[in-house]
């Protein structure tokens, strides 16, 4: 056995050492390509550009084109003796409302800082703050950097030429019918292009909360000289699968120009206790692109505000055997029955799954989850549809998702931090044309209803009679957000859908916020 291991190893190790050659080759070609040496020398980099993105999981028809997300103008300064950079943005949102935000990012090797208002789910610390600013969390912080080091492709490839002992040999990437020669480098895959040795991708292999497994690339094009200092691309695509979701537009560029020291400098109250960048998993994705949106909660936990006193998620008793998971940025409903339980929505992800299911085997011993509906297929009320599944339920969404969510279902998810590997492909869907009862032998019933509504398509509203009780997701959110003084084509959709039912809810439960009497939002609706 141990000649077999010590043969075995001789191979590997003569394997590694005659690919190596190749490895280096392809990355001292790269850095000769865009200037490598004279591009080491460089102090200061300024860019300035434009950014578009979209959010794949946000569409209107589940599994249907991409929303538009932002269309912002940036402008970065990087000083790279001290690692330190600068962006100062902004973000023109088209979704989930139009609004426009003004701030700055300050990233360090230790720590991340933002100067402004950023998102519409401000932390604890940047609502404290006068001006408004917070210290990243070390999610936020360790995704920043990794974006950083692929953008600064020059630099991620120096550094590769001064580390070969840390390249290693990666299969080539084929897209489009192309195939690029690639190298491992740390958490990258590095693919080239043939005919110019330039860089051509980045890949890393993250994991997204619909989609389990996905490859997330940068592509490079338009190489540019700048100030003679060497080549850099002015044109940036990040694909998720193929799929174009954010591209980076630069308008200018510019090498070892004078940095006003006073603009990387950090307020003293940001600085002190600010988390260092997080190790081990990190949910890239939803960092990433809940930012498209300006949704982002800056938090050490996705699912609540961890700076803020008295987060986190708990149970709230709306009626007999119904609960309100709350406390977070989303929510759930839990309906007990006589020998099983019912959940609506599965947001965030698979951890907050997992906290509900735990909880409800405390509060509802020996009975089971054994329906799981969603209302609707965007990402923040489905990510953590995966931790209830496993329970062995059936999986209820409107008409015209089921296929959708059987993709999802089919797609790999080894990479997921919450869960072990498990097969989902069997998993029981059923769609709900206009309505579908649920009931137990005690005579409870819980029914879904499909209804028409601006914000999405295959949506499903819930109403457990016996307790008046209604349960709707992003349409109304009672208790968070003030009626308007008009009634707004969202709110008009739920007085729509519950006269089309014929239902007579005294209340509802939201996705978002917590709960509130419906009488008021009819009658606005009549006025």
């Amino acid at each position: 056995m141990k000649r077999t291991l010590v043969f075995l190893f001789s191979i590997v190790g003569l394997a590694s050492c005659a690919t190596n050659p190749r490895e280096q080759g392809l990355v001292n070609r790269a850095a000769d390509a865009f200037g490598g040496d004279t591009w080491a020398s460089v102090k200061t980099v300024t860019t300035k550009g434009s950014v578009k993105q979209w959010e794949p999981e946000q569409s209107d028809v589940p599994g249907g084109e991409m929303r538009f997300a932002n269309e912002a103008s940036f402008e970065t300064t990087v000083d790279r003796a001290s690692r330190v950079g600068r962006t100062d943005w902004e973000k023109k949102f088209a979704y989930p409302a139009p609004r426009t935000y003004k701030f700055s990012e300050i990233l360090t090797p230790d720590a991340g800082y933002v100067i402004g208002i950023d998102t519409t789910a401000r932390n604890a610390q940047n609502l404290q703050m006068n001006p408004p600013a917070h210290a990243m969390s070390s999610l936020r912080l360790a995704t920043a950097q990794r974006e950083q080091r692929r953008g600064a492709i020059n630099s991620l490839v120096l550094a590769m030429r001064s580390n070969p002992d840390r390249v290693q040999a990666a299969p080539d990437l084929v897209v489009a019918g192309r195939s690029y020669p690639a190298v491992a480098y740390e958490d990258y895959i590095v693919a080239f292009d043939p005919q110019t040795g330039l860089p051509a991708r980045v890949r890393t292999l993250d994991y997204d909360n619909v989609w389990g497994d996905v490859n997330y690339d940068l592509v490079y094009s338009d190489w540019r000289d700048v100030g003679g200092a060497g080549k850099i691309p002015f044109n940036r695509k990040y694909e998720l699968n193929g799929r174009t979701v954010a591209e980076i537009t630069y308008t200018d560029a510019r090498v070892n120009q004078p940095i006003d020291s006073a603009r990387l400098e950090v307020p003293a109250a940001l600085r002190a206790n600010a988390p260092r960048p997080a190790a081990g998993s990190v949910p890239y994705q939803w960092v990433l692109r809940r930012q498209f949106i300006g949704t982002y909660l800056d938090s050490e936990n996705l699912s609540y505000d961890s700076r803020a006193a008295g987060g986190g998620l708990r149970l709230q008793e709306l009626a007999p055997g119904v609960q309100h998971v709350i406390g977070g940025s989303h929510n759930s409903l839990l309906v007990e029955m006589s020998d099983y339980l019912i959940v609506f929505d599965a947001p965030v992800s698979d951890a907050q799954s997992l906290w509900v299911v735990n909880a409800a085997k405390e509060k509802f011993p020996g009975k089971p989850i054994r329906w799981v509906v969603l209302t609707h297929h965007h990402m923040d009320h489905t990510g953590g549809v995966r931790g209830f599944l496993a329970e062995g339920a059936i999986l209820v969404v409107g008409q015209g998702a089921g296929a959708h969510f059987r993709r999802v279902l089919d797609a790999p998810a080894t990479r997921n931090p919450d869960l072990r590997p498990r097969d989902f492909r069997g998993t029981p869907i059923l769609e709900v044309p206009e309505s579908h009862v649920m009931s137990d032998a005690r005579g409870r019933q819980v029914i879904v209803y499909r209804i028409d509504n601006p914000h999405s398509k295959s949506y499903l509203i819930g109403y457990v009679p016996d307790a008046k009780l209604g349960y709707v997701t992003d349409l109304w959110s009672p208790g968070r957000d003030p009626l308007p003084a008009k009634i707004t084509p969202p709110l008009a959709s739920v007085v729509t859908g519950v006269k089309k039912h014929g239902i007579e809810p005294a209340r509802f439960a939201g996705g978002h916020g917590s709960s509130g009497d419906y009488a008021p939002l009819q009658k606005l609706a009549s006025e």
